[in-house]
């Protein structure tokens, strides 16, 4: 059967990297996620990741401590340099060549993000993990998988979190909250969904790029979605029924 997806990229946060320390990165869950973009490698589909940069340095949190929201965003990307290398080296460990692009230059380290270099590198059967967000302040790594999805031709973003889909309400705090499998990019905005930031959704809607929102924590789910199983919950212009 083949892939529903030629190339995807997904989103991971910082804090998934982290597992259940909470800060830090740890080699077990690191690992496991290189196994499972091995597996999508394995099924000849392109994957570019962008991760985040929260279990090492949040921006926001800074700023709201007093420090300048500009200079705190810069650290935050340099967190998601400090993501995007250790996860490169658990993805080669697990024997998918991989390259880190980073908006932020650092050539001893990274390559500079150059569109058509990483499109190249996919093509040839490469992982890229694009590191320092969009390069700029002010924006989240929600924009910047946006942003570098519609760049790079990707035809979905895999939206990495630790519950099942989308929700009417924090299913952790409100039993009644129920899962929408499918939902338009309109809704999202409208009703205050907290799946990825106004710009990325934005961004996505005008591209018409869908995201899938699942659950990394369970074993095998990104090799489910690209192989077009129903997993977690889809953000596209076609709303769909309203629950699931």
């Amino acid at each position: 059967m083949p892939a529903a997806y030629r190339r995807i990229l997904l989103k991971v946060s910082g804090e998934a990297l982290a597992g259940n320390r909470g800060y830090g990165i740890d080699p077990d869950t690191q690992a496991r996620i290189a196994g499972e973009i091995r597996e999508v490698v394995d099924l000849g589909v392109q994957i570019a990741v962008v991760i985040g940069g929260g279990n090492i340095f949040r921006g926001l949190a800074a700023s709201a401590g007093g420090m300048e929201r500009a200079t705190g965003d810069y650290m935050g990307m340099l967190a998601t340099v400090i993501n995007a290398l250790a996860l490169q080296d658990a993805i080669e460990k697990a024997g998918v060549p991989t390259r880190v692009l980073s908006a932020i230059e650092m050539r001893a380290v990274a390559e500079p993000y150059i569109r058509r270099r990483a499109i190249r590198h996919l093509e040839k059967g490469r992982v890229v993990v694009f590191a320092a967000g969009t390069g700029n302040p002010f924006f989240t790594t929600d924009t910047a998988g946006a942003l570098r999805a519609v760049e790079i031709g990707a035809e979905a973003i895999l939206k990495a979190t630790k519950v099942d889909g989308i929700y009417t309400a924090d299913p952790a705090k409100d039993p009644t909250a129920t899962k929408l499998s499918r939902i338009g990019y309109i809704e999202v905005l409208n009703r205050g969904l907290q799946v990825m930031d106004t710009t990325a959704i934005s961004l996505c809607m005008e591209n018409k790029l869908p995201i899938v929102v699942f659950d990394l924590t369970r074993s095998g789910n990104i090799r489910r979605i690209v192989m077009g199983e129903p997993v977690g919950s889809v953000v596209s212009a076609e709303a769909g029924p309203p629950k699931e």
